[in-house]
């Protein structure tokens, strides 16, 4: 089998994100390397095997591993069909030096809810107009990074704040078509981000990103009954392209804009056919 070597990579509207990266390779080996910026890795089909401070370390695929910035690594296919793997780099911003010393001392961390919400996150960023989901799950998983490196510091039950939630819902609701970032969301109620998006979510049951999406639709759905075209609906309330309309509309309503507005047409024309032959 020839040598594979595929790369995607691109750095997102998400603070804190430095660079997502993904790659197939076959037999490529990365030498002895230093990054400014952590590296949040999962690998989804063979396994890696790297050197991180003089001791090995392996990626078996249930596995999220950490690797911590300005200490050498290299890595290497740890099976004879290599390995595909998806990479974030993170800033301090997101993990901060003094967790640097428990990631050499654990990079591996086996962790399926971990391995999981990173997947999702992957998904969120490969998906323009999704920031604020993507934003949403990188701050809990930063939060369960610090509490699996220092398990005193992991976050208890989620304390219910309705008062904090209604505040964040509000400023959604001011901003369905514009968006707002979860750090700036932070900033103007003063709260943490991590916090924020939980005291939210135990409040009404629905994460921030799922509720401003649900908003978005709403809309949506009045303007194509409207007979306003999918193409400029999407314009006017907020997604980023007919495309990302599209896709939340399908998950919420069950079919894509264009069939709706179809519907609509169809009921319109038998009404008014039934209503002129009596």
């Amino acid at each position: 089998m020839a040598a594979q070597r595929e790369v995607t990579a691109w750095r997102p509207r998400v603070p804190g994100v430095v660079e997502v990266f993904h790659a197939h390779f076959t037999e490529y080996a990365y030498p002895m390397h230093v990054h400014d910026a952590w590296t949040l890795l999962i690998v989804d089909d063979g396994a890696v095997r790297y050197d991180l401070d003089r001791h090995e370390h392996g990626t078996p695929h249930d596995t999220v591993s950490l690797l911590p910035p300005h200490v050498p690594h290299n890595g290497s296919p740890a099976t004879a069909h290599g390995f595909r793997k998806r990479v974030l780099y993170l800033d301090s911003s997101r993990l901060g030096d003094d967790l640097i010393g428990p990631a050499v001392d654990g990079p591996d961390l086996r962790d399926p809810v971990l391995r999981l919400r990173v997947g999702q996150l992957h998904t969120a960023l490969a998906l323009p107009g999704d920031e604020l989901e993507a934003e949403s799950r990188l701050t809990l998983i930063a939060e369960r990074l610090r509490g699996q490196l220092r398990p005193g510091a992991a976050p208890g039950t989620p304390r219910r704040d309705p008062a904090l939630a209604r505040r964040l819902r509000e400023l959604l609701d001011e901003r369905v078509v514009d968006g707002i970032g979860l750090d700036e969301a932070a900033g103007l109620v003063h709260a943490h981000p991590a916090h924020l998006v939980r005291a939210f979510s135990t409040a009404y049951g629905i994460a921030p990103h799922q509720y401003l999406m649900s908003r978005r639709v709403d809309r949506a759905r009045r303007l194509l009954l409207d007979g306003r075209p999918p193409g400029e609906v999407a314009s006017v309330t907020g997604f980023f392209d007919q495309s990302h309309l599209t896709r939340h509309f399908r998950k919420l309503v069950g079919v894509p804009p264009g069939r709706y507005a179809s519907a609509r047409l169809s009921w319109s024309v038998s009404r008014s056919g039934a209503a002129s032959g009596g």
